[in-house]
C-alpha cells in the first residue's frame, strides 16, 4: 500500500471520528426541554415584579410544563415534551418547572393541580391547560395556537 494511500484512508478515520463526536454532543439533535427557575421566568418570559400587562420577552413561542417529581401523570407527559421538544426545536422553547422547587412562579400562576402546561405564544396571552393530553391534541394547541402565524 503506497503511503498516499495510507494517508486518505488517514484522513477518512479522522473525518468520521470528527462526524460522530459532533453528532454524540448533540450537534445534529434538537433541544431537549430545559428546566426553567423563577428567575429565568423573570428573564426569559416575563418579569411580572415589574410588568403590569402581559409581555413576553421571547423571540419565538415557548411553552412550559409545571410538574412534581411525585406525579404520576406528570411522569407520562414528560418523554412526550421531550419528543416535540426535538420535533419543534427550531420553532418553540420547552421549558419545565417544578412546583415545589418553584413555589413562586406557581403561585403566580395558580397551579393547585398538575400537570399544567403553560402555552405562551410571541404576541398575545399565554393559555394555560390543566391536565395530561395525549401528544395529538398539544401538537393541535402548538400549530394552531402559537404558530398560527408563520
Amino acid at each position: 500500500m503506497s503511503f498516499q494511500t495510507k494517508e486518505i484512508k488517514h484522513m477518512k478515520r479522522i473525518i468520521l471520528a470528527g462526524f460522530l463526536v459532533l453528532l454524540s454532543a448533540g450537534f445534529a439533535h434538537g433541544e431537549d426541554v430545559q428546566y426553567l427557575t423563577t428567575e429565568m421566568f423573570k428573564e426569559r418570559v416575563m418579569d411580572y415584579t415589574v410588568e403590569k400587562e402581559w409581555k413576553y420577552k421571547g423571540n419565538k413561542p415557548c411553552i412550559i410544563d409545571f410538574y412534581t417529581t411525585w406525579c404520576g401523570p406528570c411522569k407520562r407527559l414528560a418523554p412526550i415534551m421531550e419528543e416535540l421538544s426535538q420535533e419543534y426545536c427550531d420553532r418553540v422553547i420547552f421549558y419545565n418547572a417544578d412546583t415545589e422547587r418553584e413555589r413562586e412562579l406557581a403561585y403566580v400562576f395558580n397551579i393547585s393541580s398538575i400537570p399544567q402546561v403553560l402555552y405562551i405564544p410571541v404576541e398575545g396571552r399565554p393559555v394555560l391547560l390543566k391536565g395530561l393530553y395525549p401528544k395529538e391534541e398539544i401538537v393541535r394547541v402548538i400549530e394552531e395556537f402559537l404558530l398560527k402565524e408563520e
